[in-house]
C-alpha cells in the first residue's frame, strides 16, 4: 500500500508488542551481504500480504481479536517473522489506516487537477471513490470499528488527511454552485461518503447479484444525484 507512515507503538497484548527477544539474533562479526533488488522485492511482497492478511482479519475479528500469529499464518508464515517486517500490531494498523488515508488524498488531489471543470472533477472524485469502497471494503470496516485503537498521535493524522481529502471534495462543489454555503457542501460530502462507504455493509444479498460493474455504476450515479442535491 502507498503512503509508508511513521508508526508510533501503543497498549498492545506483550506478546504482539513486539519482537520476541528484543533485536533478534546477535551480530556474528560477519560482513553483511550487499543487499540486491531481488530480496527487496520479496521483501515488499511479504510486506503486503502481511498487510492485506491483517485487513482481512481485522475487519472480521477487531483489531483485538488477531494476534501477531494469526496474521502471520493467514500470510504463510510464523508469527515471530512478521516482526522482520512491522515492530508490532500497532505498527500494522497504522500502516493500514494512514496509508489508505493518504492514497485517497494523493489520488483525489490528482484527479481533482486533472480534470477540466468541477463537474469534470466531481465525476472522477466519484469514480474513484467508488473503486476504493468496492475494492478495499475491509479498510473502511477496519476504520469504523478500530480508528479508536489506533495510537492517538496516529489517529490524528489520520483525521487530518481525512479532512483534507473532504476539502477537495467541497471545494469542487462550490467551484460548480458558488451559491453552496461551506457548511452545506461540506455536509453534502459528507452524506455522499456515508453512501459510497455503505459498501460494505450493503452489498450483500440481491445487491451482491448485481456484480461489481453494475454496482459501481449505480454508486457512481447515486454520489453525484447526492452531491448535486446540495445545489
Amino acid at each position: 500500500m502507498p503512503g509508508r507512515a511513521s508508526t508510533t507503538r501503543a497498549e498492545a497484548t506483550p506478546s504482539d508488542d513486539g519482537p520476541p527477544g528484543g533485536h533478534g539474533d546477535a551480530g556474528t562479526g560477519s560482513v553483511a551481504p550487499i543487499a540486491t533488488a531481488a530480496p527487496a522485492a520479496a521483501s515488499g511482497a511479504r510486506r503486503e500480504q502481511l498487510l492485506a492478511a491483517a485487513a482481512r482479519l481485522m475487519a472480521d475479528r477487531g483489531y483485538h481479536g488477531v494476534s501477531i500469529n494469526d496474521i502471520g499464518a493467514a500470510a504463510g508464515v510464523s508469527g515471530p517473522a512478521v516482526y522482520k517486517h512491522f515492530p508490532s500490531k500497532q505498527a500494522i494498523l497504522t500502516e493500514l489506516l494512514v496509508g489508505i488515508s493518504e492514497r485517497l488524498l494523493a489520488e483525489g488531489t490528482v484527479r481533482a487537477e486533472a480534470a477540466a471543470s468541477p463537474d469534470e472533477a466531481l465525476d472522477a472524485l466519484v469514480r474513484w471513490h467508488v473503486s476504493f469502497a468496492l475494492g478495499s471494503p475491509e479498510l473502511i470496516r477496519l476504520q469504523d470499528r478500530d480508528l479508536a485503537s489506533m495510537d492517538e498521535t496516529a489517529a490524528r493524522s489520520v483525521r487530518r488527511l481525512q479532512r483534507r481529502y473532504v476539502e477537495i471534495w467541497v471545494a469542487q462543489l462550490r467551484a460548480r454552485d458558488p451559491g453552496i454555503a461551506e457548511d452545506a457542501a461540506r455536509a453534502a460530502v459528507h452524506a455522499t461518503f456515508g453512501l459510497l462507504n455503505s459498501t460494505p455493509y450493503s452489498a450483500t444479498g440481491g445487491a451482491a447479484r448485481l456484480g461489481r460493474a453494475r454496482m459501481a455504476d449505480l454508486l457512481h450515479r447515486l454520489g453525484l444525484a447526492a452531491l448535486r442535491a446540495a445545489s
